[in-house]
């Protein structure tokens, strides 16, 4: 079996830190499974899927936010850095946590894929079994190649242990603890 990023990673979670602290803001960085990865800037859709997700959580759950591109505590013992298109978490939790904060009480993570040929790898595979790792109760992927929404529930030792697929146009019902209710009817306009 070939070592992997994860048993070896390139560098340490500290020298990541640093490196992401002083680049550039036109440049995202994130550190998943031991491997250094530059995280595709959006284009307008993907910033509109956002958007809309962002509505439709604040219109039902006004105690809650999505935090576009909060960083993150990932993976296993928190090794990793990952910096979601949305993380949905009560208003404030963020409070005083850098730019780095603990996944500790979020209820939710969100990626919409990238037009690049690592979102299969990333948002699919890595970042998935990341955010299970860290015990976040649902992760939603928007999969705009597929034109449909995955959602993961229910983290079981690093593993989501369920998987619900609707396509755009459904009502999709979020699990407990998120019990928000998503008209993904407007995803068909985003698509390209």
């Amino acid at each position: 079996m070939t070592p992997s990023f994860a048993d070896h990673p390139q560098m340490a979670v500290e020298d990541f830190e640093e490196l992401a602290h002083r680049a550039p803001e036109t440049v995202l960085l994130e550190f998943i499974q031991g491997k250094l990865e530059v995280k595709p800037m959006p284009d307008g859709d993907h910033g509109a899927i956002v958007m809309w997700l962002l509505r439709q959580c604040m219109q039902q759950r006004p105690e809650l936010a999505l935090y576009p591109e909060q960083g993150l505590a990932t993976q296993d013992y928190r090794n990793g850095r990952a910096r979601p298109d949305g993380v949905l978490a009560p208003f404030d939790h963020f409070v005083g946590q850098g730019e780095w904060a603990a996944s500790d009480g979020v209820l939710m993570t969100v990626e919409v894929t990238s037009r690049d040929p690592d979102t299969d790898r990333r948002d699919r595979r890595e970042k998935r079994d990341g955010y299970a790792a860290a015990d976040i109760p649902v992760y939603l992927l928007i999969d705009r190649d597929a034109q449909e929404l995955v959602v993961y529930a229910e983290p079981v030792r690093g593993k989501y242990a369920r998987r619900t697929t609707y396509p755009y146009g459904a009502q999709v019902k979020l699990p407990s603890p998120v019990a928000i209710t998503l008209d993904t009817e407007k995803l068909k306009d985003y698509v390209r």
